[in-house]
């Protein structure tokens, strides 16, 4: 099919969607530097350190996405009372970022990994954070933030890196307030909650997360047996669509009755970090534009792709994904 007339049309539409973010938001901080030699406290590499670097993760960087596609996002999450959950906010305010929906917690840590780089090489990561699940006060505080800001959205994505915000005491809840209304939702699912997303309009797990999540010993390289992994998700889940990012393979979309697989375009990678974030963001987009099947998938796919390219964690540019698309799609 050619989309090539449409395309303007589309990226237009993305503009003030709103999409309601919900799940783990976190800090990804960088300690950066040159090594030439080895302490002489212990053997360990000394970094002389050039530059400090922080930036938006998980949840955050979706919404970064969704801003620089046009969209409007909403976060909704639970930080900690904590300098590292000041200087989140502080980091969402410089990125014009709403951020009432959040949550302060004195029982809770905001999410920070810190990663120490020597040599363009990461040497040690430290991760500051609380993992257990929210407790009930805190799950009712969420929700009524949710309940708040999804009364006007086009869409909801739960972005869960297993970090207690959704959890098995409301992922349940949150989904069928959102079926009330209504709204589509998408999930970019984690092993530990993976088959609690039931009656979502759109899944999007990657090929390990599937393995993992339906404790498959496969590789599913053979068409077949990932089909049949698809099939037996789709009747845990009961959801509408199903969109598999297969890395270097493209991404496999379906539902009961539909099934399409949109191939990798040759890309020079540089960095992987981040793309499943810019994947699921583009995804919500078009799910809120009700854009067709196969658009969904090209349009996510070249996504993933493009970020690929560039080193980092950074949000894909609107201007090069519609050119893309005008060169692929044409």
């Amino acid at each position: 099919m050619n989309y090539l007339k449409n395309l303007d049309s589309i990226f237009s539409d993305f503009n003030g969607k709103r999409v309601v973010i919900v799940g783990d938001i976190m800090v990804d901080k960088y300690v950066i530097g040159k090594v030439d030699r080895v302490s002489p406290e212990a053997p360990v590499p000394v970094v002389d350190v050039s530059h400090l670097d922080s930036r938006l993760g998980g949840a955050g960087n979706v919404a970064l996405n969704i801003k620089a596609m046009g969209g409007i996002p909403i976060l909704c999450s639970v930080i900690g009372q904590d300098v590292e959950g000041d200087d989140l906010l502080e980091m969402l305010d410089k990125q014009g970022l709403y951020s009432k929906a959040i949550l302060r917690s004195d029982k809770r840590k905001t999410t920070t990994k810190t990663r120490v780089i020597g040599n363009n090489h990461q040497l040690l990561r430290f991760d500051h954070e609380v993992k257990n699940d929210l407790d009930s006060l805190d799950s009712f505080l969420l929700q009524e933030n949710y309940l708040r800001e999804i009364e006007i959205c086009d869409v909801i994505i739960y972005e869960d890196y297993n970090k207690g915000v959704l959890h098995s005491g409301n992922i349940e809840n949150l989904i069928q307030l959102a079926n009330n209304l209504n709204i589509s939702t998408i999930v970019d699912p984690k092993k530990n909650n993976f088959l609690l997303y039931r009656n979502v309009t759109l899944f999007k797990p990657n090929l390990k997360e599937i393995k993992e999540g339906l404790n498959i010993s496969s590789d599913l390289s053979n068409s077949d047996e990932l089909q049949l992994a698809i099939q037996t998700l789709q009747e845990k889940l009961n959801n509408k669509i199903t969109m598999v990012t297969l890395s270097e393979r493209g991404v496999l979309i379906a539902t009961k009755n539909e099934w399409l697989s949109v191939p990798a375009h040759v890309r020079n990678i540089a960095d992987v970090s981040g793309a499943g974030d810019t994947v699921v963001s583009v995804a919500a987009l078009c799910l809120a534009s009700n854009l067709d099947l196969k658009l969904i998938a090209e349009l996510s796919n070249l996504s993933g792709g493009l970020v690929c390219e560039k080193l980092g964690v950074v949000p894909i540019e609107k201007d090069q994904l519609l050119s893309e698309a005008k060169r692929i799609l044409a």
